[in-house]
């Protein structure tokens, strides 16, 4: 930047702090050493060193790091022809479409008769008519690779990738990743696409100027402007959150459309939205560049997933348990329960443990560890330090696949719909064995084993300990329990050694918790 450009970014309030600095100055420190020299400070240094030195410090000050752009004009215009738009063919049965008018009596030999059977049959919905639905996606490689989100392509027969310059080409899913909602389609152009890049999205910043582009309401390449008003938001859309929150306009159609930082590079990828309206509010979420990536590489290597597996239930250390346990701070991974011959277990990790650093990477808390977790290679041995007795053990765990172990938990269950239900009316709930049904029915697809509460007493004890229809009990009495037969043994053996009540363990949404509930006959 030349010297000239510098001096028109100066603001008058700039001016002014040098002038009144400069004149402190003076007033306390210049000496007079008679004759006409040039000032100089007490200690000999001239005036003209100090002034050169305060400016530059106000010129580094973080106030004046980014100033606001004068416009995005350039940007859009190179950035434009990167950004598509996604059309889905959606085939729909005719039952989905039979019409909500009844068909007029009319009286035998009435002159409307052949009109209206005329009529009913030109105007009854083609059996297979098509539903089509818009989204907006990226290039992030010149020879056809397109990002965009999972819900946008889902369940379409038909995917179709629309350009700025109105050339439409049919896509390819390459794969789909519904944890974090991303898919990778592939097109086939007779001339090299216009890409863009990732951004390292850990350097970005809240107050980052960032700029969205993408098809929303159908309308093509619109181009949005605005601030990151957020970092690692969690919206309970899944076990991966770490959302970048904006104020840039997004709105339906958005969907799938890049988050661009002022370098022209894609730091998240617009994914939702809160808005009571269903029109934007300010309050828009893009996935980081930094959780895609390794998503996206292995969509375009395996056409899956492929995330690293320990075999554990965790949760949240609080200030309570990292006192009990003896730790200074609230950090790390408590583990609550881990699978037998997973490897965790083959680790030597044990309940009641808190993971505290992951392959050399520090835990703050929960989520982070599902995330490094997940993004480590498998069959890769790692590091794990944990904290038990009050002190640091460090073991050693090579990581598993966690697709390979939900097919199997998935083949476990198998294609059985046979449900045993029963009613514990002591403690004011109706319990069921896991079957394929209920996981649909309660969103449950990544819950691997236990008993499900289908029903609550809204009067009863369980409503009071916060249970709620879908919460899955895990363990009763710290042993595993997958039937509601198998509760009730636990809870007759606890009766028979005179306790007053029985701890279960709950999870909900992906979250663990000790919940303690009493005896009661009945």
């Amino acid at each position: 930047m030349s010297l000239s450009h510098m001096i028109t970014h100066i603001t008058v309030s700039r001016l002014v702090i040098i002038r009144l600095v400069i004149i402190r100055l003076g007033a306390i420190f210049l000496v007079p050493r008679g004759g006409f020299k040039r000032p100089r400070l007490a200690g000999g240094f001239p005036v003209a060193f100090v002034v050169a030195l305060v400016s530059c410090l106000l010129w580094v000050s973080p106030s004046a790091a980014r100033p606001a752009p004068d416009g995005f004009a350039d940007l859009a215009e190179r950035l434009l022809p990167a950004v598509v738009n996604i059309s889905t063919t959606q085939e729909m049965q005719q039952s989905e479409m039979e019409p909500n008018f009844p068909v007029p009596k009319l009286p035998p030999g009435s002159p409307f008769e052949d009109f209206f059977r005329d009529f009913m049959e030109r105007g009854r919905p083609n059996p297979h008519r098509n539903s089509h639905s818009l989204g907006s996606g990226f290039v992030i490689d010149s020879g056809g690779y397109i990002v965009t989100n999972n819900h946008v392509i889902a369940e379409a027969s038909e995917v179709r990738v629309i350009f700025h310059d109105g050339k439409q080409l049919e896509a390819e899913v390459i794969g789909r990743d519904d944890k974090t909602d991303l898919a990778l389609l592939k097109v086939e152009s007779d001339t090299p696409l216009v890409a863009v890049p990732f951004a390292d999205s850990d350097q970005a910043r809240v107050g980052d100027w960032v700029v969205a582009i993408g098809n929303p309401y159908g309308l093509g390449g619109t181009v949005t402007a605005g601030i990151i008003s957020a970092r690692a938001r969690d919206i309970n859309s899944g076990p991966y959150d770490d959302y970048i929150q904006t104020d840039a306009s997004i709105n339906r159609g958005n969907s799938g459309g890049p988050l661009f930082n002022l370098q022209g590079e894609v730091v998240g990828v617009n994914t939702a939205i809160f808005s009571p309206t269903g029109g934007s509010i300010g309050i828009g979420f893009s996935i980081p560049a930094n959780l895609a990536k390794p998503v996206l590489a292995q969509l375009r290597e395996f056409g899956q997933t492929r995330r690293g597996w320990l075999g554990v239930r965790i949760q949240q250390v609080t200030d309570e348990i990292a006192d009990s346990l003896g730790m200074k701070e609230e950090t790390g991974a408590l583990v609550a329960k881990v699978n037998p011959g997973e490897p965790a277990a083959k680790a030597g990790i044990k309940p009641g443990d808190v993971i505290i650093e992951f392959d050399g990477k520090l835990v703050p808390g929960v989520r982070k560890l599902q995330r490094i977790v997940a993004e480590t290679d498998i069959n890769r041995p790692v590091r794990v330090t944990v904290w038990r007795d009050e002190g640091e053990k460090v073991l050693t765990v090579t990581v598993g696949e966690l697709e390979s172990f939900e097919k199997a938990a998935l083949s476990k269950s198998g294609d059985d719909t046979t449900q045993t239900t029963t009613q514990f009316d002591g403690m004011g709930m109706t319990l069921s064995s896991l079957t394929p049904n209920l996981r649909r029915q309660f969103d449950l697809k990544d819950v691997d084993a236990g008993v499900v509460i289908t029903d609550v007493d809204k009067d009863g004890q369980a409503a009071e300990r916060g249970l709620r229809q879908g919460d899955v009990i895990v363990e009763v009495g710290q042993e595993e329990v997958n039937s509601p037969d198998q509760i009730s043994q636990k809870l007759e053996e606890a009766a028979k050694k005179d306790k007053k009540s029985v701890l279960f363990l709950v999870e909900r949404e992906g979250d663990l918790r000790f919940i303690p509930m009493k005896l009661r006959s009945g």
